[in-house]
């Protein structure tokens, strides 16, 4: 008896099989601007110093490996939280506040989503059109109803009034998913103003706020960037953050990440913590303790803390100039205007507004690799080779 003749090979990750291409091309000067990691100049993703630093301090003090609880490292709850609401925020010294530790930001959306299911049933779950593609998957496993917003239009600009417009129309208690920052796929971000319109009809229509805070750091600053999430904290009783610190600390593949909630009162807070680990203990059981204890190590202690802004500041300042750089190397072909939001744009990544053909060709004629869709992970770039690219691209834009 065969107990897997039925099963069915499935497409893999369109992601991850461009990393497949990219490492099978024979081309030494190929580039890969599709896996979304932080790259340096050399084209590696580098640990931090910071990180090195605390891991040797963990291997020296470490006494044991045992589990570290449902919840995770209470210092790395701690710690995160105060990162992303703000040493001063009245969530915290309420006691409305919590966070539940994840693996990676991915680990915190689907937990989010379980508990939507679970807790909120009959809530459907709004995303931006687009979004990150995972956003899709993650939520339709959690088995919730998804439903998209307006965000970029088919001109590649950010389409704010019909995103108002249609969130003016949602369905009182439904989910919407927001981006802190750094939007993935198309790194436009909402201005202020943009938030506070947002903020007014998200009140209005009594929807519940979902934050994917993925990349704290890497658009204006960390203080910055949390703008947008401290705003509705402070504005409303209830809202769900999902927070990363794959990017901003380098920690990919340790998987670190948290669930944050913030509830209307104390007693409330436990309520949702409650679900939060008993969701958790059938996903994961407990969240994996080296990176978390990384993140707490480095955030409570002064010098390491200052290390780490300083290198998540360099990190920004990079990929910023390698936007103004590709427009400069484009400026001669008379494309600088075409592409100016790339300039405009926050965070790794862009939406260039190529066409799924110009792309293909970028990949068969100049070992250029990049999503169909046309986003680009900037932090790939090679700042010496910005000419070659802007000439690549010109010629599958003008032919």
């Amino acid at each position: 008896m065969r107990h897997f003749g039925q099963v069915e090979r499935v497409p893999g990750d369109p992601i991850l099989g461009l990393l497949d291409a990219y490492r099978a091309d024979p081309n030494p000067a190929k580039l890969d601007l599709g896996v979304g990691v932080y790259k340096d100049a050399e084209g590696i993703t580098p640990i931090p110093q910071a990180v090195k630093l605390a891991e040797q301090r963990l291997i020296a003090t470490e006494l044991t490996k045992s589990y570290i609880g449902g919840h995770g490292d209470p210092l790395f709850g701690e710690q995160l939280l105060r990162l992303v609401l703000g040493e001063h925020s009245p969530a915290l010294s309420e006691g409305r506040a919590g966070c539940t530790q994840t693996p990676g930001g991915t680990g915190a959306l689907r937990l989010a989503g379980d508990f939507i299911a679970r807790c909120l049933p009959g809530r459907s779950l709004w995303l931006s059109d687009p979004t990150w593609p995972i956003h899709e998957t993650l939520f339709a496993a959690a088995r919730l109803p998804v439903r998209h917003y307006p965000y970029v239009g088919a001109d590649n600009r950010l389409d704010v009034a019909d995103l108002l417009a249609t969130l003016a129309e949602i369905p009182p208690g439904d989910v919407v998913l927001l981006h802190a920052c750094c939007h993935n796929p198309t790194g436009f971000d909402l201005s202020h103003d943009d938030w506070r319109q947002v903020l007014e009809v998200v009140r209005a229509r009594e929807l519940l706020p979902l934050f994917d805070f993925a990349y704290q750091g890497f658009g204006d600053g960390l203080e910055e960037d949390a703008w947008a999430v401290r705003l509705f904290v402070e504005a409303l009783p209830e809202v769900l953050i999902t927070s990363s610190c794959s990017k901003n600390f380098g920690l990919y593949r340790e998987r670190t990440g948290a669930l944050i909630a913030i509830t209307a009162d104390a007693s409330s807070l436990q309520d949702v913590r409650s679900q939060f680990a008993a969701l958790a203990r059938n996903l994961w059981s407990t969240p994996p303790s080296h990176g978390a204890a990384v993140v707490a190590t480095i955030l409570a202690d002064e010098q390491l803390r200052q290390l780490w802004q300083q290198e998540v500041a360099a990190k920004r300042q990079r990929i910023a100039g390698l936007r103004n750089g590709l427009l400069e190397a484009l400026q001669p072909y008379g494309l600088a205007e075409r592409f100016a939001h790339i300039g405009a744009q926050r965070g790794m990544f862009s939406y260039t507004g190529l066409t799924a053909a110009q792309v293909r060709r970028l990949r068969s004629e100049d070992a250029v690799y990049l999503v169909e869709s046309g986003r680009a992970n900037v932090a790939g770039l090679d700042a010496e080779r910005l000419d070659d690219l802007a000439r690549a691209i010109a010629r599958v834009v003008s032919d």
